[in-house]
């Protein structure tokens, strides 16, 4: 027979106090207001416009709700405990001996188990599926439309201070601080930074990727729903981070042709002239228009010798790329002679000049930079 302690009563009378509960409810409608701060937010990660951006948006509710699978119960069995348990309830057992249910063991093991293989299932297929790198499988999920019935469209990205330039390889134009998409057509994305790392994202296309000086990166993606998105940088990097917006126009294939034309007729021409002065850091950068583009500006960018004076970058690599001339001084190769497949490719590109492929270093005694062995020869080929 269960027996109740006069302690236990006067807990009882203790824990009852009237109007409680509709204080703590009142107190609750007091904040529902501050709800509504939350009417402006638009989530556009959760309602995308590409076909890319929606997979991934299923992967976050699929994994939120498996996630959820241990997480509600195990928040509501809190609840629940807490309030069987409570010191006034005379009906609870109290078992200070229980130490141990296989029942109950194997329910808290296997059901997190279960949930970590199918997270790790869905990581391991979206991860390649979605791979930026991959070219597209589908342009439209809805209707299947298959990606061979439609040429990708090239778009060369570089991340400036603190501002995007664009660049169109196969329209030849270039713009700053705005792109312009068709719908239902395969974006290739190759991106890269002039400064510092940073990170391209359109929410409503796809996911962020990095974009990191000297380096290439590449995403593929897709519009399927024509309107204005935004689009960002989501690395910090630097004062002007907070305004390195730029807007994203989804447009139909009459609309981007028109939009090209627009380009063409009201930009200007964008050289490494040009490049260099939009490269200076600056904030709040207006949208530019470019009509023309130099056709080896990206590249130049990705190989970090847009300035004639630097040594490309793949050169360094391939032995230091220097032309050395009559008088024995190095002199740096112009761009479009750099990167040439063999080193008689250089010899006869600069006729009399000859080029150091790099087995020399400047020092006290060699100022010069011209291979030791060989620094008597400067008109000879040093190996």
């Amino acid at each position: 027979m269960r027996t109740v302690s006069p302690n236990k009563s006067r807990s009882r009378q203790r824990h009852s106090r009237p109007g409680g509960a509709l204080r703590a409810f009142l107190r609750l409608f007091a904040l529902l207001p501050l709800f509504g701060l939350l009417a402006g937010c638009k989530l556009v990660v959760l309602d995308p416009a590409g076909d890319v951006a929606m997979q991934q948006r299923d992967i976050v509710i699929l994994s939120t709700a498996l996630m959820l699978i241990i997480v509600v119960p195990v928040l509501l069995l809190t609840v629940v405990f807490a309030w069987w348990y409570r010191d006034s309830n005379i009906d609870a057992v109290y078992d200070p001996e229980f130490h141990h249910s296989t029942q109950l063991e194997v329910v808290i093991w296997s059901a997190p188990l279960v949930i970590i293989v199918a997270l790790g299932l869905l990581t391991w297929i979206s991860t390649h599926l979605l791979d930026p790198f991959r070219p597209l499988g589908r342009v439209n999920g809805a209707e299947q439309v298959a990606v061979a019935d439609t040429k990708p469209l090239r778009v060369q990205v570089v991340a400036l201070d603190w501002k995007w330039l664009f660049i169109y390889p196969d329209q030849g134009i270039g713009t700053v601080n705005e792109l312009a998409v068709p719908v239902n057509v395969p974006v290739t994305f190759e991106l890269t930074s002039s400064d510092v790392m940073n990170s391209f994202f359109v929410p409503a296309m796809a996911g962020q990727i990095y974009t990191m000086p000297g380096m290439q990166t590449k995403l593929h993606a897709v519009l399927n729903r024509p309107g204005e998105y935004t689009g960002m940088s989501s690395q910090y990097s630097g004062s002007g981070f907070s305004d390195m917006y730029f807007t994203t126009h989804g447009l139909s294939g009459a609309d981007f042709e028109q939009w090209v034309g627009k380009v063409k007729a009201d930009g200007t021409a964008l050289g490494r002239t040009e490049y260099l002065n939009l490269a200076q850091p600056s904030e709040r950068e207006p949208v530019h228009h470019y009509k023309s583009v130099d056709p080896g500006l990206f590249a130049a960018v990705l190989d970090m010798c847009v300035e004639d004076s630097k040594t490309c970058k793949s050169d360094m690599m391939h032995g230091g790329g220097r032309r050395v001339s009559q008088n024995g001084r190095p002199a740096h190769l112009p761009w479009a002679e750099r990167g040439k497949a063999a080193p008689n490719a250089y010899a006869s590109a600069l006729g009399s000049g000859v080029i150091d492929t790099g087995s020399a270093i400047c020092t006290a005694s060699n100022a010069t930079g011209v291979s030791v062995a060989r620094a008597a020869e400067p008109t000879q080929r040093v190996n």
